[in-house]
């Protein structure tokens, strides 16, 4: 549902018990999903979507995100996500959402950073050309903290992977949700059923591609703040992540 300024956009799921995770909670990964999907629906309610760009030969790409939850859906709830756009300029534009359960209280938000590449060059676009955008810009407020600086990881160890076919989407790199598929797979099953993640970071810098081989590497030398980074063989950072873990009780 799209508001009359079609500043504000919302949608509505039910989680279905083959969606869940095995704590019978909404996948970080679904949300994920469910992020860029709300995204692409609001884009193309204003025409500014795939359909939109693809014409110039671009299309947006995510380049952060900031996920910060007091609780997760659960197993045949409904959930809403709202989205609105914060701000942006000529380099990126910041969108926001708000995740609600099914009586319109907020679990948590979501800060996300977009930016428009060009499919040949695979170089950023001046989004200054993207004026309509400038119509859209909501004050909806968005109460958490903005992504903190992701540094390089000096200490920590580290699990090789070899990324293949089902790791890739339609930009023939690899994809967003697979990224963070294989990073909470660094952490245990006991870790989940004791911990959720109450906050993620994730920045994307470099793409990556079918059968390149990188170095999964975590410092968990803090339980609670858990820093990961995907780097490749010339020692190259292609995502940083942090996951703040909350004990359930």
């Amino acid at each position: 549902m799209c508001s009359d300024d079609k500043k504000v956009f919302s949608k509505t799921y039910y989680l279905a018990a083959g969606e869940c995770n095995p704590q019978g909670e909404m996948p970080l990964t679904l949300l994920m999903t469910r992020i860029i999907e709300v995204a692409t629906f609001h884009a193309n309610s204003w025409g500014a979507g795939y359909a939109r760009l693809i014409q110039d030969n671009q299309v947006w790409v995510l380049s952060r995100v900031t996920i910060e939850l007091e609780a997760y859906p659960k197993i045949n709830e409904n959930y809403t996500l709202t989205t609105w756009i914060e701000d942006y300029n000529r380099h990126f534009s910041q969108r926001n959402m708000r995740l609600d359960d099914a009586q319109g209280k907020p679990l948590g938000y979501v800060r996300t950073i977009w930016m428009v590449i060009d499919m040949s060059t695979r170089a950023s676009v001046d989004m200054s050309q993207l004026g309509y955008i400038s119509d859209k810009v909501s004050n909806l407020p968005c109460p958490i903290e903005p992504m903190s600086r992701l540094r390089p990881i000096e200490e920590g160890h580290a699990v090789d992977y070899t990324f293949g076919y089902m790791d890739c989407d339609f930009n023939r790199h690899v994809n967003t949700v697979r990224y963070l598929s294989h990073l909470m797979n660094l952490f245990d099953m006991d870790c989940y059923d004791n911990y959720f993640i109450r906050r993620m970071e994730v920045s994307f810098i470099k793409e990556t591609h079918y059968g390149e081989t990188a170095q999964f590497v975590i410092d968990d030398s803090n339980p609670l703040d858990s820093h990961m980074s995907i780097t490749d063989a010339d020692g190259n950072d292609h995502v940083r992540a942090r996951f703040l873990w909350q004990e359930r009780h």
